[in-house]
Order: structure tokens, then C-alpha cells, then sequence
């Protein structure tokens, strides 16, 4: 079905687009106040291209030392910032750390300016002043007016090309910059090597390394101008070179076919009419600039800006359209699609349209019957984004997990990704939580293309490395002491939850002893928690409990991102065991009662970058994940109504159709899956189980176009912002006597139907 165009604005600007006689509203997420993780460009569903805005170009370090404002730019987009340094073409959504940022273009007019300028004075270089009045976002699409030149720049992509459309005034001196210095968490260091090649008067090629975040990361391009420039040149500012070779024989600043140096900004000049319009189109490839240019021959030759435009709207038209809204508020139809849409940014593809793909050894490969995918934020999305995509992508989701085990099978460690991006393992975050996405598809039977067994295999060796982050000590001791890990004690509890994932793949599979020897493994939790004081606590190689100890602090006391308040509460896959040796459930529910009313003090979390007030509920944090499944915990008890009274609460509280929509990172679509589960009123508590919990759903009524072929309905009878309680549930007409629900009972399709309250049973 050929369906209207979708967009999605910036600042609540609503859009209406009809499908099956609904109306479905859509406004972005653009970022996190104080932060603005989310860029607001243009790309496609899991699209290798990330076509965005940069607003500033904030050094990673000064003086030796960390630059903490560098953190409100890990999308390269600020949206308080009045200035655009360049539109680059690859980015992350979301994330708490940051790299990218390639290929920027910026087009000009009037005395070329080579150097970005400062936001203060931004007179003394390239970059323009816009306002938000003059500014588009929508899916697969971005505008903007570019104020110190009068220039319109318009943006969309296909999956590895991103498309420039630059309408200028007429000038004799108009310039299009190819800045291939700038990049995302920057510092001089930062570039390895950059090579430019002229090929003709409308087509260059090139490529960078960079040492970054990925230390060893090579991106190539291919770009092709709509117009002939009529003359060329580049300004090298890299460090003074004492050998230069013999290339000092010729002037390679202006119209000289090739350049390559650490530092350099090249520009393209043209003579343009009034309200001429020149199109770029630039293709990547992390194999060659061969790649490169089959990527831009396939994906975009013979195509102008408004085809690819239309084309990249259309899929994602397609993939929105895989949930239909029937009955819900505005506001909860602006969020859920706002949700979906971050939700399918990640992973990317990462692979030319052969096949051909870098793998982390840094050889080339081709991937044989699957796409390739990189940008595995594992630490988030294992909690939420795998499990949704099991049910809405599930055959992009099994090519999620051969793109894993192709990343086992180059690793030089031996070891499934950890947090992964462009060919290179970045080691950030803790756990190996691959294990958990490639659990979840074995237990829920999506394994199509992948040996089971194998896969498997991979994750038993993978939780078996005695050099990653304190395994031997968990190997031998059962939990990790703290004076060897600054992480001990929410490691422990990831290695034990990582663990129940394995035994669950194993049991599906009738592998028995590997069954029994991880789920004796998953129980390790018990190991760092002190009965004496209710909580989880750091333990030393002695086996004594650290005795300078705060149970609010995130810092020193053995946990990433979140204290022992919340991380007491994290152990997902065993919540019965967790309330009974918490005290049972009387003293469990209070636990949990308090963390959502007790007042936090401010310095518990001031210096956390990624977290401010607004993502923090009590002392509940939902702006970091460890906490995501905790509001479901109250279906283990005698007060399930609080699981939905929570869960709604919220949903209110945390997602809001504007641009400091969310109360933290959105972490690569995790934030946004918590959103869209929740709304359709039932969760994942513990990926690798066949089981979601339910809650209270905040639509009225959706339908699921499961890839099968089969629909799966939920239905909220008096569904109301007071009406959140659930006096009973039906699944295909039968009363549903418990507190979940199956996956296969969704895949087979069918209706589940809430029946809604003002008062809790």
C-alpha cells in the first residue's frame, strides 16, 4: 500500500499521515535536555548513512585534560547552539560517549573562509547562523536555512549515500567545503591519515582513518556534484612535516588532482544563478573507494534529491506502518511513533551493496545471504530493543546475531561483541551481553541462517575469558572482589544474569550439563549481597564487605551508572530469589516504594554527565538502564497494581513529544523500546525467557503486522490517564489467570484485550 508521506518535525510540529483510515501523529524525541543525543538528519531504517547537522566543533580535550561540554555534542547536534559548522554523514543516536562525525560538508558563498570560526564570532569563519524557525526534521528528510549565506540546505539518504541539496543565491564565488578535519569527540590527534582524489570535474574520492573511540577505523568516499566546479583547492593544517617526499615539486594547494595529508579542508567553487540548486551526493565504504562508488552508482545514479527523498520516506512509511495505532491520545501516538522511529536507527548496516564488508581484524569479508550489521550498543539494547525486534524484525534481528558471531569469528580474543561500531571493538560498558541477544532468539526460535549449537558455543567461550574484566576473579571466587574492580559488584550481577541466558539457550537446545553448570553460575548475585543491611555490596578478596560504604553514591562503591539502591535490584532472572532473601514480600514491596518517593539529593548525581534531574524519579533512575525492568517487579508480589501504576506514572513522566524529550540518553533505541513495550502494556523483564510481563497499556487499541503474516491486536477497554489499573485480561477471548504472556502466544497472532480502572483490585 502506497501510504502519504510521514514526517517528523522538530519542536512538536504535528504531522498527519493516513493509514488504513487511521491517523497516526508523529514529533520527535530530538534529545535529552542539556544534552540533545539524538541527531536530527536524515537516514533510512537501519541505514549505514547518519546524514546530519553538526553545531559546533568542541574539542574532545584542552589542555591535557577532558573537556566535559564535548559531552552535549555525541550526536554532533546541539539544539540551544545558534550556529551549523557542516553537515557530516555518519552519527550516533543517543549514545553516552561518541566518535563519527565524517565527511562534513558545508556549502558557502562570498571570501572562502577555511577554518570553522568560534559560536561567539562566527563572522570569522564558515560556519552560519540558523534559527529553528527556518528549520524541517522529518523522517529521512531535513531543511534548513543557512543565514549568513542565504542558502537553503536540504538533506536526505539512502542507505549508504547521503544527499545533499544546496539552493544558492547568485554569486561568482560560491564554494562547497569538504572539511575532513571535523569529526565528533575531536582532538588534533584524532585523524590518522586523509587522502583526496579528483577523478573529474564532478566526482572525488577519498578516504580517513581516525583513532578514536574505534582505534582503528577506516571510512572511504565517493562524492558526485550535480554541476562542474571550475576550480578547486584544499588547505592543509596538519602538524609541520619534516619529510615531505618529493611531492614538494608541485603546488598541490589549487586544482592539483590528488592531496593527502593528517589535517585538511578541501572546497569546490562554482558560479552559481539565482536560486540554483546544486546536488551532492556522497557515498561511504569501509572496504574501498571502489565500494564507495558501487554503493553511489546503485543506490543513487539516474536519481534526483526528491526521488531518493521520496524512496527514503517511503521506507519508513513501511517500517512505522508495522504497528497501527488505532485509538490513542495525540500526544501518546506523537510518542510511540517517535519511539519506533529511534528504535530503527540502530544497528546500521555496515556493508557495500555486494556484500563486502571490513571485518574487526581489518580484513575484508562478504557476507553470504545476510546483511551485515555494526553498532551494537549491547549494555542498552539488550534489554528492550533485541526483544522488540524479535517480535517486529525478527529476520534483521537474526542477522543481527550472524553479524555477531562473524565479530566472534575474527576476534582475536575470542569473544562476542561487547560494544561494537565500524569494525572495532570499543570494550565499553560491562557484561557480555551479546550472550542475552543471542539467547533471546535461540529460546524464541528465531535462529534462521545460524547454527543454534554454535552460537551456543560462542557464548560458553565468550563468558570463559579470564582477561576480560574481571572474569577470572568471578570465575574463581563467584563474584568479583573490589579492590580488583572498581565495577565489582554491578558486574557480578551482569555475569550472573548473562550467565541464566546461556543455561536458558543451553536448555532449549537439550544441552543438560551446560544447562546445569550456568544456572548454578547465575546464582553468583547471592555472593555480593549483604543480608545485614538489605543491599548489594562491594566484597574484598578476603571475602569481607567493604566497610566505607554508601548506598547512594554512584561513585567508588562498585557499580557503573547507578548506586546500591538500584542495583540491590538487579537480578531479572531470578525475582522471586531476589524478594525472598530481600526479606520477602512485605519488605520488598516497601524497597521498592521507596525508591520511587524518596527525595535524591542532588549530589548523588551532579556529577553524572549522562543523567539529570529529569531522568531521576525518586531515586528511581530511568534516564540509565539498569533500572528498566524494576517497576515490573511488583508482579512478584501481592501489589501487581503497582507494577501498573508505576509503568504509566512513568511514561508520563519520561517521554515528551519535544526536543528535551527524554530524561536521558535514548541509547541506541533502548529509552525508546522501554516506551513502546510499555504503552502496548507488557515488557521483557528477562531477555532469554520466553516470557513478557504484562503492565498497563497507554493506547487504546494497536495492531501488530507480524512478519509472518499474522496480526496480534491489544485492546485497553477504558483506557483513561486515570484509568490505570487492570481488573482482568483476556487472550482470544479467554481470562489470562497470570501475569505474562508468551511470545509465541504473540506471534500466533490473536488479541489480547485490558479491561481498565479507576480503583486497583
Amino acid at each position: 500500500m502506497i501510504l502519504q508521506r510521514l514526517a517528523i518535525f522538530l519542536l512538536a510540529l504535528p504531522l498527519v499521515t493516513k493509514a488504513q483510515n487511521t491517523i497516526q501523529y508523529v514529533k520527535p524525541i530530538v534529545g535529552t535536555k542539556n544534552m540533545g543525543h539524538t541527531f536530527p538528519g536524515a537516514t533510512v531504517p537501519f541505514g549505514m548513512v547518519q546524514l546530519s547537522p553538526d553545531t559546533d566543533t568542541i574539542p574532545y580535550e584542552m589542555n591535557g585534560k577532558y573537556n566535559p561540554d564535548v559531552y552535549r555534542y555525541c550526536a554532533g547536534y546541539q539544539y540551544d547552539d545558534k550556529t551549523i559548522v557542516g553537515f557530516s554523514h555518519t552519527h550516533f543516536s543517543g549514545t553516552g560517549h561518541s566518535d563519527l562525525g565524517d565527511f562534513a560538508i558545508m556549502p558557502t558563498v562570498g571570501q572562502l573562509l577555511l577554518n570553522p570560526g568560534t559560536a561567539d564570532k562566527p563572522e570569522t569563519g564558515f560556519r552560519s547562523t540558523f534559527s529553528h524557525e527556518n528549520e524541517t526534521a522529518e523522517a529521512g528528510y531535513y531543511k534548513v536555512k543557512l543565514d549568513k549565506y542565504n542558502i537553503l540546505a536540504e538533506l536526505t539518504a539512502s542507505n549508504r549515500v547521503g544527499v545533499h541539496r544546496y539552493t544558492f543565491p547568485k554569486s561568482d564565488s560560491a564554494h562547497i567545503i569538504l572539511d575532513l578535519m571535523s569529526g565528533i569527540y575531536n582532538y588534533d590527534e584524532k585523524t590518522i591519515w586523509t587522502y583526496l582524489r579528483v577523478e573529474n570535474d564532478t566526482l572525488v574520492t577519498g578516504y580517513r582513518q581516525t583513532n578514536g573511540w574505534g582505534r582503528t577505523r577506516t571510512l572511504y568516499f565517493a562524492i558526485s556534484f550535480s554541476k562542474p566546479f571550475y576550480q578547486y583547492g584544499n588547505k592543509d593544517f596538519s602538524p609541520k612535516q619534516v619529510y615531505k617526499g618529493f611531492w614538494r615539486k608541485f603546488d598541490q594547494s589549487k586544482n592539483f588532482p590528488e592531496f593527502a595529508a593528517k589535517r585538511f579542508r578541501a572546497y569546490f567553487d562554482f558560479k552559481t544563478n539565482e536560486a540554483e540548486a546544486i546536488e551532492v551526493k556522497l557515498a561511504v565504504s569501509a572496504v574501498s573507494t571502489q565500494g564507495a562508488l558501487l554503493n553511489l552508482a546503485t543506490e543513487a545514479a539516474g536519481k534526483n534529491f526528491d526521488k531518493i527523498k521520496n524512496e527514503a520516506q517511503w521506507q519508513w512509511q513501511k517500517e512505522l506502518d508495522k504497528i497501527v495505532i488505532t485509538t490513542a491520545s495525540q500526544e501518546d501516538k506523537e510518542n510511540f511513533y517517535t519511539a519506533m522511529y529511534h528504535a530503527f536507527i540502530n544497528p546500521t548496516t555496515y556493508m557495500d551493496v555486494d556484500g563486502s564488508y571490513r571485518g574487526i581484524d581489518q580484513n575484508i569479508y562478504k557476507a553470504d545471504g545476510f546483511t551485515n550489521y555494526t553498532t551494537f550498543s549491547l549494555w542498552d539494547t539488550y534489554r528492550a530493543l533485541h526483544p522488540f525486534l524479535n517480535i517486529m524484525q525478527p529476520k534483521r534481528n537474526a542477522d543481527v546475531v550472524r553479524s555477531m558471531l562473524a565479530h566472534y569469528g575474527q576476534s582475536a580474543e575470542h569473544m562476542l561483541p561487547v560494544w561494537s561500531n565500524s569494525a572495532n571493538e570499543n570494550w565499553c560498558m560491562t557484561g557480555y551481553h551479546a550472550v542475552s541477544v543471542l539467547a533471546d532468539a535461540i529460546v524464541k526460535g528465531n535462529t534462521t541462517g545460524f547454527d543454534a549449537n554454535k552460537a551456543l558455543d560462542a557464548c560458553i567461550i565468550t563468558a570463559n575469558n579470564r582477561s576480560f574484566d574481571g572474569l577470572g576473579y568471578y570465575l574463581d571466587m563467584n563474584y568479583i572482589p573490589a579492590d580488583k574492580n572498581g565495577t565489582s559488584v554491578s558486574t557480578t550481577l551482569e555475569y550472573a544474569y548473562d550467565d541464566w541466558c546461556i543455561a536458558q539457550a543451553a536448555k532449549k537446545l537439550g544441552r543438560m550439563d551446560v544447562y546445569e553448570q550456568y544456572m548454578k553460575r547465575s546464582a553468583n548475585y547471592k555472593n555480593v549481597y549483604d543480608a545485614s543491611i538489605g543491599y548489594m555490596r562491594p566484597r574484598l578478596s578476603d571475602g569481607s564487605f567493604k566497610k566505607e560504604f554508601d548506598v547512594l553514591s554512584t561513585h567508588g562503591q562498585g557499580f557503573i551508572e547507578g548506586n546500591a539502591w538500584n542495583f540491590s535490584l538487579y537480578v531479572p532472572h531470578n525475582p522471586e530469589e531476589l524478594i525472598k532473601i530481600m526479606g520477602g514480600n512485605k519488605r520488598f514491596v516497601q524497597h521498592l516504594d521507596s525508591l520511587f518517593t524518596m527525595d535524591l539529593p542532588d549530589k548523588f548525581f551532579a556529577e553524572t554527565e549522562d543523567i539529570t534531574r529529569d531522568g531521576i524519579i525518586g531515586n528511581y533512575v530511568h534516564g540509565n538502564e539498569p533500572s528498566h525492568h524494576v517497576a515490573y517487579l511488583y508482579n512478584w508480589t501481592d501489589k501487581p497494581w503497582k507494577t501498573q501504576e508505576r509503568t504509566r506514572m512513568i511514561l508520563k513522566k519520561q517521554y515528551h513529544p519535544e526536543a528535551a524529550g527524554l530524561g536521558g540518553n535514548d541509547d541506541c533505541g533502548q529509552m525508546s523500546a522501554w516506551y513502546m513495550f510499555t504503552a502496548l502494556g507488557f515488557y521483557p523483564v528477562a531477555p532469554g525467557s520466553d516470557q513478557y510481563s504484562l503492565g498497563s497499556p497507554a493506547i487504546n487499541a494497536a495492531k501488530l503486522q507480524l512478519e509472518n503474516g499474522k496480526t496480534f491486536e491489544v485492546e485497553a477497554i477504558n483506557q483513561s490517564d486515570k484509568n490505570v489499573y487492570v481488573e482482568k485480561v483476556l487472550l482470544n477471548g479467554v481470562n489470562l489467570n497470570r501475569r505474562y504472556i508468551t511470545h509465541d502466544e504473540i506471534m500466533n497472532g490473536g488479541k489480547l484485550v485490558f479491561y481498565m480502572s479507576s480503583k486497583h483490585r
